[in-house]
Parts: C-alpha cells; sequence; structure tokens
C-alpha cells in the first residue's frame, strides 16, 4: 500500500491526513473562523518600538498587534558590531512590508520578518536574497549542482532575488521550473504595486488555504493518490493542478462511499487517541505526554511488558519502540518548542546511542526544523521542534471549566474540610438563624455518611442548625454556605 492523502473538508473546517502504508503520520487541521496567517504578507505600521527589548509592535489589521525582532529585519545588518539597533532602523507610524512566520500561540502575537519568501510548486522565490539553495532532503550533491545550474540558466542576466529550489523539482524539466518562475515573478510584481497604492494596515497576500497547500507541499513522488469528500472542492483542486501541477492531476480523487472518508481509514480514532496523555505501545509499555505553556514531557515506562531475557533487554527495547512512536506523536500532536524525553534509564552507553540514533532516524520524517540533544546528565533527552502553529490539542481543545486546566480535581472529602471551615469563619463574623450548604451531590452524600459526625459537632460548637442542599448543576468543587 502507498502513501496516500486525504482531505475532508466541510463549509466549517478542513481536515488533511497523511497516511504511509494506511498509518496515520499527519494530521492537520484548518477552520474557517480560525485559519492561520502564517506566510500573509502585510503593508503593516509600526505601532510601538521597544529598543529594551529590540523589537516593535506593529499593526497588521488584527485584533493584537504583531511582534517583529530585530534579528527578523533585513536591513538590520549581521549580529557582530555592524548590526543596527531597531531604534535606528523604526519609527513609530513607519509603513513597513512584513510576512507572517509564525501564528498567534497562546497569548503571544503573531510574529513577523522582512525577509519575504513565496512558495511556489518548485521554488521559493526570496525578493531580497542573491542565492540560491537546494532543499536538504536532497542529498545527492552532484545533483544539487545540477539543479543550480539548471535554475541558473533560466534566470534572466539581471535577476535579482534569490531562491531555494524544492525537493519536488528534483523530477521536474526546465518548463515546469520556468512556468513556476513566471508565477512567483507574477505574484511578487502583484505585491509591490499594491503596497505602494494601499495604505497600512492591509493585507496584500495570502497563503493558500490548507486544501490547496496538500497539493503544493505535502504531494511527494510516493504519493499514489489525494482522496477528496467535497465533489465542490474536488474540481477546484484539479483546476488548480492543471494551471500549475499537471503531474499530480491524475492522482487527485473523489470520494463517493458512504462511509466517511475518515471513518474508513480510522482517522477519526488517531485523532481521539492524540488529545489522550496516555500513548500505548505495542509491547505493552506506554509514553505520558504532558503538554506546558513552555514545554513538553514524555515520560515512557515498561508497563506489563517484561520482555524476554533480563531486565535491560526489556528497558532498552522499551526505548527503542518508543522512540520510534515519539517521534510519530510529535508530528500528529504537531507539538513544538522545548520537549525533553524521559526514557527509562539505562546503564549500556551502547544502548543509550542505539535509541537516539533511532529516534534521529524516527525524525526524518517531519518537515519541521527539529535539533536534538544527547542524554543530558540526567539522563534525558533535550529536543526543539520549531513551532508555527498551536498543536492540535489547543485547536481541538479548551481548559475543562471544572479544573481549570489543572487536571485533578479536590476529592468530596477535601470540599467538605473547606465547607466546615467556612462555616466556622462565617459563624463568627454575622448572626444568622440558620445556615445551609448547597453543593454537589457527592459532598452532600458524604456529610451525611462518613463526615455526618463532623457537620454535628461543629452544629454544637456554633449552636445554629445547619441544614444541606443538593445543586444538582454544581460540581464537585462548587458550593456556597447562605445564611437565613
Amino acid at each position: 500500500m502507498g502513501n496516500e492523502i486525504l482531505v475532508n473538508i466541510t463549509p466549517q473546517e478542513t481536515r488533511v491526513a497523511l497516511l504511509e502504508q494506511g498509518v496515520t503520520q499527519e494530521l492537520h487541521i484548518e477552520r474557517t473562523s480560525g485559519r492561520g496567517i502564517v506566510g500573509n504578507i502585510y503593508n503593516g505600521k509600526v505601532s510601538r518600538v521597544l529598543p529594551g527589548m529590540q523589537s516593535a509592535f506593529v499593526d497588521i489589521g488584527l485584533d493584537r498587534a504583531a511582534f517583529l525582532h530585530v534579528a527578523d529585519i533585513r536591513a538590520a545588518g549581521s549580529a557582530g558590531d555592524d548590526a543596527k539597533p531597531i531604534e535606528k532602523l523604526l519609527y513609530e507610524g513607519n509603513s513597513i512590508l512584513v510576512q507572517v512566520i509564525k501564528d498567534a500561540i497562546g497569548t503571544k502575537g503573531a510574529r513577523l520578518s522582512t525577509q519575504i519568501s513565496l512558495a511556489g510548486r518548485l521554488l521559493v522565490f526570496m525578493p531580497h536574497e542573491s542565492h540560491i539553495g537546494v532543499s536538504q532532503r536532497i542529498e545527492d550533491e552532484a545533483e544539487r549542482e545540477s539543479l543550480r545550474e539548471k535554475l541558473q540558466q533560466l534566470l534572466p542576466p539581471d535577476e535579482k532575488g534569490g531562491y531555494i529550489v524544492r525537493t519536488m523539482a528534483e523530477t521536474a524539466g526546465e518548463d515546469d521550473l520556468r512556468a513556476d518562475l513566471e508565477y512567483l515573478h507574477r505574484l511578487w510584481q502583484d505585491i509591490r504595486q499594491k503596497s505602494t497604492t494601499i495604505a497600512a494596515p492591509v493585507l496584500l497576500y495570502q497563503d493558500l488555504d490548507l486544501s490547496h497547500r496538500v497539493l503544493r507541499d505535502f504531494v511527494a513522488e510516493d504519493t499514489t493518490r489525494i482522496w477528496v469528500d467535497s465533489r465542490e472542492n474536488f474540481q477546484r483542486l484539479v483546476k488548480f493542478a492543471q494551471k500549475y501541477m499537471v503531474c499530480i492531476e491524475e492522482r487527485i480523487t473523489l470520494y463517493t462511499g458512504e462511509r466517511p472518508l475518515f471513518d474508513l481509514h480510522a482517522v477519526e480514532d488517531e485523532i481521539n487517541k492524540s488529545l489522550a496523555k496516555r500513548v500505548n505501545l505495542k509491547s505493552g509499555g506506554y509514553v505520558i505526554i504532558d503538554q506546558t505553556e513552555a514545554l513538553t514531557t514524555m515520560d515512557v515506562n515498561t508497563g506489563g511488558f517484561i520482555g524476554v531475557k533480563n531486565f535491560d533487554d526489556t528497558i532498552f527495547k522499551t526505548n527503542l519502540e518508543a522512540a520510534q512512536v515519539i517521534a510519530r506523536q510529535l508530528r500528529l500532536r504537531n507539538l513544538g518548542g522545548i520537549i525533553i524525553i524521559d526514557f527509562i534509564d539505562m546503564d549500556s552507553e551502547e544502548h543509550k546511542a542505539a535509541v537516539l540514533a533511532e529516534l534521529k532516524k524516527a525524525l526524518l520524517r517531519d518537515r519541521t526544523r527539529i535539533t536534538v540533544n544527547g542524554f543530558s546528565a540526567l539522563g534525558l533527552v533535550e529536543m526543539t521542534r520549531k513551532r508555527t502553529r498551536e498543536s492540535l490539542a489547543h485547536v481541538l481543545c479548551e481548559s475543562c471549566p471544572t479544573c481549570q486546566g489543572r487536571g485533578e480535581i479536590k476529592t468530596a472529602q477535601t470540599i467538605c474540610y473547606e465547607i466546615l471551615r467556612e462555616l466556622l469563619r462565617e459563624s463568627r463574623q454575622f448572626e444568622a438563624n440558620e445556615f445551609r450548604i448547597l453543593a454537589s451531590q457527592q459532598v452532600i452524600d458524604l456529610f451525611l455518611d462518613e463526615e455526618s459526625q463532623s457537620l454535628a459537632q461543629l452544629e454544637d460548637f456554633i449552636a445554629k442548625p445547619i441544614s444541606l442542599q443538593v445543586e444538582e448543576s454544581y460540581t464537585q468543587e462548587q458550593y456556597d454556605v447562605i445564611l437565613m
């Protein structure tokens, strides 16, 4: 079974699943109401310059100002002595052409750069650069040099701008490269013209929606089929392919089956599993994944796996399997930022090296930039994965209103004792004929059973009657003490 791409489209959202040998490897979700803005180009207006942080806030027409650091300003020069401070480059009210390089995440606004890049099917055009680079995924040095020469021959002598040759260009002909060049040049000219005629802040260019980016960015040579379950969008994608990428037109297929496309390939199950903290391994071990604002931790455990030889062999095999699963979970959940992996402790340096090599090998499939450090003195593997958009959990979920995101709630007994303290406090501050406790069923049941003696003792101590009332709408942590 080859690699396939599933595109599920509704008026509210577009969902894409990338399958390798029938197993879901990547998930991408884009909602109409909250479409990402990475790649968008704006004519922005500087709203505030912060010399102390060497950064600026730029109004690009969104609810929240975007963030521009001096390192992302093209005119800033090198990072050495020649680098210009941001207060010498920008001032409030200044109009500036910027591109979004990172979506707003959590409380942080979108991140900007003045280093513009426009992605085509085969090339990435960088108007302000002058070199020709080649995708690192093309490893053969002779092939890399051949692609550089092929592109150089197609460029006019007075050409200004730099390029990156994408992986898809490895098998492309000169006509395909020329068509991509012309498309990117037309696009850049349109953007430049708009930037000089429309006042800031204004959107000048919006990157393709997810269904079209699938064709541009995700389709590889070994992709056998792109399934689309919407007839209208199938026709749109075919027209787009006919215009820009004829070679993949035949692979786009309309899915008309009665069973939902994601159900048929068990993608819905994968989405639900990707929201759980625990990921089970086939061997019987498991990985616990905890995602926080600052970093993500992954803790590997043997669970019920007892091995076949000895304990060291059990640990080694569990860690090897976990390395593959962790790499896949990073893609599925779109986890970014700092990631700490706590493999089960290994005494053998040979085993440590093998597990680290397995992890790095599994991470080669990832499209996102990753750095991996070796085992630290504490036996932890530290790595980073570039974060350009919200994780799957942040897109699909919100903090629990009961526990406020803690993942735990206070026990009914804890709430009982809180209520008893509150009753004592209220009795000393206010005169009342009676006190009434409003609480959840679990808490009231505990007062009527195990904690009935505690309640009776307090009633005697404050010399006031205490009544109980169940509030069905209350969570276990909610309660009120009413003065009657």
